[in-house]
C-alpha cells in the first residue's frame, strides 16, 4: 500500500508536469487548437487575438506547474483555482461540458495535493 508521502509525490509530479505540458502546447497546438476552447464572451473581452491570449495562458500554466514543484502548497491551490476557472469558462462556451467536468475533477485532485502537502508540513 502506498504511503501518504508517495501519494503526495505522485500528485505533485502529475500537477507539476501536466500544466507545464499544456502550457508549452499553447505555443505549438500539437495536442489541440487551444483557441477553439475560448468562449466568444472571452474573445470579446480580451484586447488581442485568441492565439496571443492562449500563449499568455500557456505562460501562466507553465509557472503554475513549476510552482507545484518548488512551492507545492501554493502551487496546488493555484492549479486548483485555475482549473475551476477554466471549467467555468468552458461552460460559457455552451460546448465542451465533458472537458469542464474533467477539469473540475482535476481541481479536486489539486485540492487533495494541497491538503496532503499541508498535512505533511504539519507533521
Amino acid at each position: 500500500m502506498a504511503t501518504v508521502n508517495q501519494l503526495q509525490r505522485t500528485l505533485q509530479a502529475t500537477y507539476g508536469i501536466v500544466p507545464i505540458v499544456a502550457g508549452l502546447d499553447k505555443f505549438t497546438n500539437i495536442l489541440t487548437d487551444w483557441s477553439a476552447y475560448l468562449s466568444p464572451a472571452v474573445k470579446g473581452i480580451v484586447p488581442f487575438d485568441a492565439v496571443v491570449f492562449m500563449k499568455i495562458v500557456g505562460v501562466v500554466e507553465i509557472v503554475a506547474g513549476l510552482l507545484v514543484f518548488f512551492r507545492p502548497l501554493f502551487g496546488a491551490w493555484l492549479v486548483m483555482v485555475w482549473l475551476i476557472c477554466i471549467a467555468l469558462e468552458l461552460i460559457t462556451t455552451g460546448h465542451y461540458f465533458d472537458v469542464a467536468v474533467r477539469d473540475l475533477v482535476m481541481a479536486i485532485g489539486a485540492y487533495t495535493l494541497a491538503q496532503l502537502t499541508k498535512n505533511k508540513s504539519l507533521a
